[in-house]
Formats: C-alpha cells, structure tokens, sequence
C-alpha cells in the first residue's frame, strides 16, 4: 500500500471504530481523509473495498508487531505472550472500548470475512514458526505443528469473542499457554 492509501484507510478505520461500517460513507472517508471523492474513488472502488484494505493493514501491523515482539521474548511462554497480545487481548481490549470496532475485527461482510481468514492463516504461520522447534514433541501427542498452530490461533480468536470480561479472557488465554507448553515441553 502507498503513502495514500494508507492515510485513506486510517481515516477510515477512525470512523469505522466510531460510527461502525455501515453507517460510514464514501463522502465521510473521502472528508475524513481530507481528500476528493474522485481521489477516494481512484484508490478504492468501494466502501468493501475499503474495508478489505483496513483489514489487511491492521493484520499487516499485528504480523509486524508479533514479530518485534518476538525478537525480544525469551522462551516459548514469552513468545505466546506476544502473540496473545497482538491477536486477542489488543482486540478484545479495541472491541470493548468502541463496540462500532468489531465491524472491523470480526467482520462486515463475506468479503472482509476473506480478509480475516487470511489475517488468521498468517497468524497461524508465525504460530507455527514458534511451536516448530518443538516439533517431535507436538508429533508424540498426536498432532502436527500445523495442525496445532491453527487450533491455538483458533482457541485465542475464540476466547477474544466468549470471554466475559478482559480478566476471563486473560484466564482463557492463560489455560491456552499452559496446554501449549505442556503438549510441546516447552518454557
């Protein structure tokens, strides 16, 4: 994404979180953006459109995230730490604060449910990435690296959209890294 398209989808993800998706408009975004209509409509042909390049902007920034994040983490616990973090406490947390949010992180439509399917299936190639080195102990419980991964990317997605309240989720999400070190012997 360029400079602009990337100035268009933040002004449209501020109002997305603040009026949700349906009740922003073209003409709000291009305004928001401080842009022409023509200019919005040359970038993005569609309010789907826009929303598609939302989500895949904000999965771009979690993927960057986790992989700052695991540059610094010591061990397989502080690793789902950060990866807990950025794909379900942080949205949980953006979910709760402005309720308009989960038009963005759980979906509009049929599309942008495409574009979350992709975020996920990134998440779940770092996830992999993480649980890798510990493959021959995933294996002896029945499970491949993958197979694993997917089910705790889809466990903590899970837990961002049952849990309770914040400490529910941090709970869940506590039970999750207990059962993945147990299953792969890692610290």
């Amino acid at each position: 994404m360029n400079e602009r398209e990337i100035r268009i989808i933040e002004a449209a993800m501020r109002l997305f979180i603040r009026y949700g998706v349906k009740r922003t408009g073209m003409n709000d975004i291009a305004s928001e953006a401080g842009i022409s209509r023509q200019t919005l409509y040359n970038a993005f042909a569609n309010k789907d459109a826009v929303l598609q390049a939302t989500i895949r902007l904000l999965a771009d920034r979690v993927i960057a995230d986790i992989e700052a994040g695991l540059k610094k983490a010591d061990g397989l616990g502080d690793q789902l730490d950060v990866i807990f973090k950025h794909i379900a406490i942080e949205h949980f947390d953006l979910m709760h604060t402005s309720p308009n949010a989960e038009d963005i992180v759980a979906g509009f439509n049929a599309s942008s449910q495409n574009e979350l399917e992709e975020g996920a299936q990134r998440n779940i190639e770092v996830i992999s990435g993480v649980i890798g080195p510990y493959a021959s102990e995933v294996e002896r419980n029945g499970l491949t690296v993958g197979q694993f991964a997917d089910f705790v990317q889809r466990s903590a997605t899970a837990a961002k959209y049952n849990a309770r309240s914040r400490k529910h989720l941090l709970d869940l999400l506590g039970a999750l890294r207990v059962s993945v070190l147990k299953v792969t012997g890692g610290t």
